[in-house]
């Protein structure tokens, strides 16, 4: 007995292309599994088609990328891996070294590729000028996309009109009366940090680093997040500040490493201990934007007014930048909220860090220079322990000579990237778009033809009369135009406070000279060994 069913079948012998319904029987099933075959072979010629028209696009495309590209000088480059093998089996504490390395070989204008990807590095003010101040070019590089599962679209990734928009709405945060409100914050933190490196003042050595962090982690959640975490309680251990150097470590392993960059490396030991590190990362700043939900919930007369006026005007000492972005919550996705609190924790007491400790590093190793902070620590504040307002930091201009000298040597971010959206030229170079453009902070801050004897610390350099003629983009440590650090303001009034409380009752002497520290230079320039010290009470 023949059985028949109704199935669907595609006719596509009629110009509409309908679809139409009718039985079949089992002898006509014949002409289903041909039609089906024919419907795979058609399939497969067009996906042939789809991929050779891609080579041959891709083959024209790279062809003119690399007859400017590869004008340019480098290391020699390899299908697959780009000039990546010049890291193969480098330690991690040598990386830094092979890259100014090549630099010195290959600079001030060479290329690299990234797999197939070219890179085209820059060292010299004139050609950073060229990237920086441009208002298209702010697009950031390959690099950044490695951050994205941790940073997401935030301010320090998005580009385009999401990054305009958000940058317009955050300005206010950082708005000089609104610092002024911070400062009780800075005074409060920077008081409990001398009292705890009390402890440490009997002669022994130790890392002041982890001091210091804990101390900018206090600062950045009550002041930005308006939460208190009290990381300083317990400077021995703190999942977050773990998490956040492990994950950093990984991301420049990541990016050294090709067969790391597709999504299978979440299949990899090492993504997957990324992955951890990203749930501890997410799930503290999830709970601080939690917290701050909680308190704005329990003091419901705590109105939060976005508008610029209302921020300069408000009664509220402690107006956080999450609550800025918690009051626009009907146009802000909590995912995207999250994005930026994750962007601000990290960029906000990471980079301080980092800066306040190669200050201690530097002001250690040169007590003559620490003498004379000192002196003026003692004219412009008298019997006051720590700055109490931003006028007291502002008098303090040698001390902020010494904290920009020490950005200088040792900027916190030694390098960005930016993706070139339209052909520009640089030294005669046409550098084609859809390249990646490497800028190298920490090489021109150290050009011997900009500063003489770049490795010296010599605050004297960044006195009105020194600075006057040197290049505009000479000294980036907050990068420089339309795509410049929002916090800088935030950075020195922290630094300042922080460095003058320590200085104000410690004598300090490094242990570790330029000689000898190792610099680790990946997503934040650190130490190797952090900073150790010895502390002697004034």
């Amino acid at each position: 007995m023949v059985q028949s069913t109704t199935l669907i079948v595609i006719n596509h012998f009629t110009r509409e292309h309908e679809i139409q319904f009718y039985p079949l029987s089992i002898d006509d099933r014949s002409i289903k599994i041909l039609s089906i075959k024919k419907m795979y072979y058609y399939f497969i010629v067009a996906f042939v088609i789809a991929i050779l028209w891609w080579i041959k696009n891709r083959v024209k495309y790279e062809k003119e990328i690399v007859q400017y590209v590869d004008k340019l000088p480098g290391p020699k480059a390899y299908p697959l891996i780009g000039t990546f093998y010049v890291f193969f089996g480098v330690k991690r504490n040598d990386v830094f070294k092979v890259m100014k390395g090549i630099s010195e070989k290959y600079g001030p204008l060479y290329r690299t590729w990234a797999k197939s990807s070219p890179e085209v590095n820059i060292m010299k003010p004139e050609y950073f000028e060229l990237v920086m101040k441009s208002s298209t070019l702010i697009t950031k590089g390959k690099i950044y996309d490695f951050m994205f599962p941790w940073l997401g679209d935030g301010l320090l990734i998005s580009s385009g009109a999401k990054w305009f928009q958000r940058r317009k709405m955050i300005t206010p945060a950082f708005h000089f009366r609104i610092l002024e409100h911070y400062m009780e914050v800075f005074v409060e933190k920077s008081k409990q940090l001398v009292n705890i490196l009390e402890s440490k003042s009997n002669g022994e050595i130790f890392d002041i680093y982890p001091y210091i962090t804990h101390c900018a982690l206090d600062i950045i959640c009550e002041t930005a997040m308006g939460v208190s975490v009290n990381a300083m309680d317990d400077v021995t251990g703190n999942s977050y500040v773990d998490s956040l150097y492990r994950a950093s470590e990984l991301i420049i392993r990541r990016r050294f490493t090709p067969w790391y960059h597709s999504n299978l490396y979440y299949l990899f030991p090492e993504g997957k201990e990324f992955q951890k590190h990203l749930n501890v990362l997410h799930g503290f700043t999830s709970k601080v934007i939690g917290d701050r939900k909680q308190i704005l919930k329990d003091n419901p007369n705590k109105k939060i007014n976005p508008t610029f006026d209302d921020m300069l005007t408000s009664s509220k000492k402690r107006l956080s930048f999450l609550d800025l972005l918690l009051s626009a919550n009907e146009t802000i996705p909590d995912k995207d909220i999250r994005e930026e609190v994750d962007t601000f924790m990290f960029e906000g007491h990471d980079t301080t860090t980092a800066g306040i400790c190669w200050s201690l590093f530097l002001i250690g190793n040169n007590q003559d220079v620490q003498g004379k902070v000192y002196e003026e620590l003692k004219q412009i504040l008298g019997d006051k322990k720590c700055p109490e307002s931003i006028s007291d930091l502002s008098d303090l201009k040698y001390l902020e000579c010494c904290i920009k000298e020490a950005l200088r040597i040792y900027p916190s971010v030694p390098f960005i990237s930016r993706k070139v959206t339209e052909d520009i030229e640089i030294n005669g170079y046409k550098i084609p778009k859809g390249v990646y453009c490497n800028l190298h902070i920490h090489k021109v801050h150290r050009d011997p033809e900009i500063y003489p004897d770049p490795m010296k610390f010599d605050p004297d350099r960044f006195l009105p009369e020194n600075t006057a003629k040197r290049h505009p983009y000479a000294y980036v440590p907050f990068s420089a135009g339309p795509r410049n650090c929002i916090g800088q303001k935030f950075a020195m009034y922290e630094e300042k406070t922080i460095l003058a409380a320590i200085l104000t009752s410690y004598k300090i002497t490094t242990i570790d000279s330029q000689s000898t520290v190792n610099e680790l230079a990946e997503l934040i320039m650190r130490p190797e060994q952090g900073v150790r010290i010895r502390l002697q009470k004034r």
